[in-house]
C-alpha cells in the first residue's frame, strides 16, 4: 500500500470503482485478519459484516493481548463507542502495537466533543497517527477542534461542513479522513472523494456506521501489499459497503429486515454491481 497515488487510480471516478472491485477480490482471495476493538452495542453485528464480506474478524480488547494481536493483524479498528476502562487501555496498547508493526488502523471517535472521557482518549489516539479516521461530521469537527460534537452519536452537521476540519486532520496527522453522511466525503488533504451511494436505512440499524470502520480496516489490510494508496482503499471500502446497502434496501421491509439483507448483500456483491452503481466524484485540491 503506497502513500502516493498510483497510476491505476488516477482520479477518474470509474477508476475508483474499478479499484474497489479489485480490492474486494483481493480481500476474498486472502481474508485479512481484522482486529476490532469496538463498542459493546455493535460487536456481533460488526463481526458478521466482516464475515459476510469475506474478511476474518477478531474482537481482541484485553490489556496485554491487544498490542500483540494488533501487530499480527492485517488491519485494526479502534471504535470509542463504549470506552470502559480496560478497553481504553487496550485501545492505546493496540494503537501502539499497530504503529510499531506497520499495521494500518482506523480510529472511529464515536460521540466525542461533549463527552469528556472519550474526547480525551480520542486526543491521545489521534496523536498516534491513525492510518484513517472515520466519523460523522460532528465527530470530525470535534476531533479537529472546530466544534463541540453532535447529539450523542448523531451528527448535527453535514460532511461538507466538516470538509475543512477533515483536511486539517489529514494535514496534521497524515491520516485519510472519511466523513460519513448522505454523501460521504473522504480526503487525504490533497484529494477529496465524494461517494453518493448508500441508503437512509443504514442510520436506523445499530452499528451501521460502526461496521463501516471495520470494513475500512479490512480493506486497508487487503491493500497492504498492493499499489493502491490509503485514500483509494478507504474509498473502496465505503463504496462497496454503501452499494451493498442500496441492494439490501430494495429487499428490506424496514430496519429489522434491512440488517439481515445487508449481510446477504455484502456476501453477494460483485465487481459488476460496484461498477454499475458507483456514484463517485474525485477532485484534486
Amino acid at each position: 500500500m503506497s502513500d502516493t497515488p498510483c497510476p491505476s487510480t488516477g482520479g477518474h471516478p470509474s477508476e475508483i470503482a474499478a479499484a474497489a472491485a479489485q480490492l474486494l477480490g483481493s480481500l476474498r482471495a486472502a481474508p485479512p485478519l481484522t482486529h476490532c476493538i469496538t463498542n459493546a452495542v455493535v460487536t456481533g453485528f460488526t463481526a458478521n459484516v466482516l464475515l459476510a464480506l469475506g474478511a476474518a474478524p477478531a474482537m481482541v480488547d484485553i490489556v496485554d493481548e491487544a498490542g500483540v494481536f494488533a501487530g499480527a493483524a492485517s488491519g485494526l479498528l479502534i471504535n470509542l463507542g463504549t470506552p470502559v476502562p480496560e478497553q481504553r487501555a487496550a485501545s492505546l496498547e493496540a494503537a501502539a502495537g499497530a504503529c510499531a508493526a506497520g499495521t494500518p488502523w482506523v480510529l472511529d471517535p464515536v460521540a466525542i466533543g461533549a463527552l469528556p472521557v472519550r474526547t480525551r482518549l480520542a486526543g491521545e489516539l489521534v496523536a498516534l497517527r491513525p492510518t484513517a479516521i472515520r466519523g460523522n461530521a460532528s465527530e470530525i469537527l470535534a476531533l479537529a477542534g472546530f466544534g463541540a460534537g453532535g447529539r450523542g452519536v448523531d451528527a448535527t452537521d453535514t460532511p461538507d461542513a466538516a470538509a475543512d476540519a477533515a483536511r486539517a486532520l489529514a494535514g496534521r496527522w497524515g491520516s485519510t479522513v472519511a466523513v460519513s453522511g448522505e454523501v460521504d466525503l473522504i480526503t487525504d488533504g490533497r484529494r477529496v472523494v465524494r461517494i453518493a451511494n448508500g441508503d437512509p436505512l443504514l442510520t436506523r440499524v445499530t452499528g451501521g456506521g460502526c461496521a463501516l470502520g471495520a470494513v475500512m480496516a479490512a480493506f486497508l489490510g487487503a491493500a497492504r501489499d498492493s499499489a493502491f494508496d490509503v485514500l483509494t482503499a478507504v474509498a473502496a471500502a465505503t463504496l462497496v459497503y454503501t452499494v451493498a446497502a442500496e441492494h439490501a434496501a430494495t429487499r428490506a421491509q424496514g430496519p429489522g429486515s434491512f440488517a439481515v439483507e445487508l449481510l446477504d448483500a455484502l456476501d453477494a456483491i460483485g465487481p459488476d454491481d460496484i461498477l454499475a452503481a458507483a456514484r463517485v466524484e474525485q477532485v484534486e485540491l
